[in-house]
């Protein structure tokens, strides 16, 4: 009697395991991948948001541009053509947060160096100050890699409209000319459609975790096409 309740134990033993790797690899089937969502101007903070596009609620996506960088060469969106990348706006003289934004947009080319699908893109809000030279200058001390990081430069006008109008990204000042400006700790993830799929903050080490987190997300949902 003894033993034939023993060979049940086991029975039920192995029962019990095969039913957990069943329930498990239903669950695992079922449960749907994670989706970054698609941020339209309506759901940002208005301060961020240029008053003519604040009420958008489908398709929005970052408008073209033409820029020059580091190395004096012409950024246009097609740079950033089927590309995942990370977006900020900056100036090179700023000793506030710009520092640390650095550092942590310095993080993140470490960790995507060897990516061919992922860039960063920083763009000065004080383009007179931040001249070509400059901004070379400033990469050099830094550490930019050309290849993977764009600091751009050019028309005041245009580089307001991209921060107000296509990435959401930065407050109005208003008091000193038509395209002054504030810029935001935010960084950006635009995917390969040019649409929004994120907002961090670049001075906070793990909001930084979170964005590297959300490009696996992102590339993810790529690979799944």
């Amino acid at each position: 009697m003894l033993q034939f309740f023993k060979k049940f134990k086991t029975l039920g033993m192995v029962l019990l395991f095969l039913s957990i790797i069943i329930i498990y690899s239903i669950y695992t089937l079922l449960k749907p991948d994670p989706e970054l969502p698609i941020f339209q101007p309506d759901m940002v903070n208005a301060e961020l948001v240029d008053s003519t596009v604040q009420y958008v609620r489908k398709y929005h996506k970052i408008a073209d541009f033409e820029l020059l960088n580091q190395n004096g060469e012409t950024i246009t969106q097609d740079f950033y053509k089927d590309k995942i990348y990370v977006a900020d706006f900056f100036f090179t003289t700023c000793v506030t947060i710009c520092p640390i934004m650095t550092d942590h947009m310095l993080k993140i080319q470490e960790q995507i160096k060897n990516d061919p699908e992922v860039f960063l893109l920083s763009h000065t809000v004080i383009p007179k100050a931040d001249s070509v030279p400059q901004l070379k200058k400033y990469a050099l001390e830094k550490g930019v890699i050309d290849a993977k990081w764009n600091l751009v430069t050019g028309d005041k006008k245009q580089i307001y409209d991209l921060a107000r109008k296509s990435y959401l990204a930065t407050k109005t000042q208003g008091d000193a000319g038509p395209y002054d400006m504030i810029h935001t700790e935010n960084f950006v993830l635009v995917d390969k459609k040019r649409q929004i799929r994120g907002f961090y903050d670049g001075t906070e080490p793990d909001a930084i975790e979170k964005l590297m987190e959300d490009i696996k997300i992102l590339k993810a949902e790529y690979a799944d096409e």
